[in-house]
């Protein structure tokens, strides 16, 4: 035998005929729940600086905005 026979042959062993969609829908299934959890990360930020207004206030008021003109720095 030689390299593409074998190769012809290793090809036609592997060859099945199933459900490409069943198969497939596993990568489409990972890669919704990898979406929804960065989704769930993104909204655990929300409001986050409302949570700390506090401090920002407190911030705001130690270091003064000098503002010239027409609100441009």
């Amino acid at each position: 035998m030689n390299l593409a026979t074998t190769i012809a042959l290793a090809g036609a062993e592997t060859e099945h005929h199933g459900n490409v969609m069943a198969e497939t829908f596993v990568y489409g299934l990972v890669a919704f729940v990898v979406f929804i959890a960065l989704a769930l990360v993104t909204l655990s930020y929300r409001n986050v600086a409302n949570r700390h207004s506090h401090k920002a206030e407190s911030y705001a008021q130690k270091n003064p905005v000098q503002q010239a003109g027409h609100g441009h720095h």
